[in-house]
């Protein structure tokens, strides 16, 4: 849903202000039956029994979804998930990008949001056979899915994202930190 080909389909059927906002509806609801519906898979690949460790892992875990929260701030939490979109509809304002500075994590890494989730789901100190099947499956998917959204951000920003691409790592933050970057809609799906 988040492909420009589905949101042009999509916004005939829904106005284009909720388009957003229903992504992230239609998301969390699949997210709710997927954990609702889930069936344990046997097994057990690693469980850590060094104290130390263990707490070490749920700390992992426990940053992994921290940097997703500061992420979504930085790219402003209410146009990520469509809220200022339909907010502004409502008043009968035109929505306007509101831009990206690319600061803090979005310096080290242009998608955090996307790392902060990978080190979550392998951040586990108990790994069974079923986390370890959604931890795949999920990183698959962020591969992906990332894949895609720098396909779609090189076409909307042209040498402006590629600059982008050139100064900051896409996942693992292995560049140098980047000159500063103040482009339109950089990190934002």
């Amino acid at each position: 849903m988040a492909r420009p080909w589905f949101k042009r389909a999509w916004t005939r059927i829904v106005p284009e202000p909720a388009e957003r906002s229903t992504y992230v509806l239609f998301s969390s609801v699949a997210l709710m039956a997927l954990f609702a519906f889930w069936q344990p898979l046997g097994g057990t690949v690693w469980n850590i029994g060094n104290p130390a460790i263990r707490m070490l892992m749920y700390l992992l875990f426990g940053l992994g979804f921290l940097i997703v929260l500061i992420a979504t701030f930085l790219i402003n939490h209410f146009d990520l998930f469509g809220l200022r979109q339909v907010y502004l509809a409502w008043r009968g304002k035109p929505y306007t990008h509101i831009g990206f500075h690319a600061r803090l994590l979005y310096r080290l890494v242009r998608h955090p949001l996307m790392l902060g989730f990978l080190i979550a789901f392998w951040g586990a100190p108990t790994m069974t056979a079923g986390h370890l099947l959604f931890s795949t499956a999920m990183t698959v998917y962020i591969l992906i899915a990332t894949q895609l959204e720098e396909r779609n951000l090189v076409a909307a920003l042209g040498d402006q994202y590629r600059d982008y691409q050139s100064d900051v790592s896409m996942l693992v933050p292995l560049k140098h930190l980047p000159r500063r970057h103040t482009t339109e809609t950089v990190g934002q799906n």
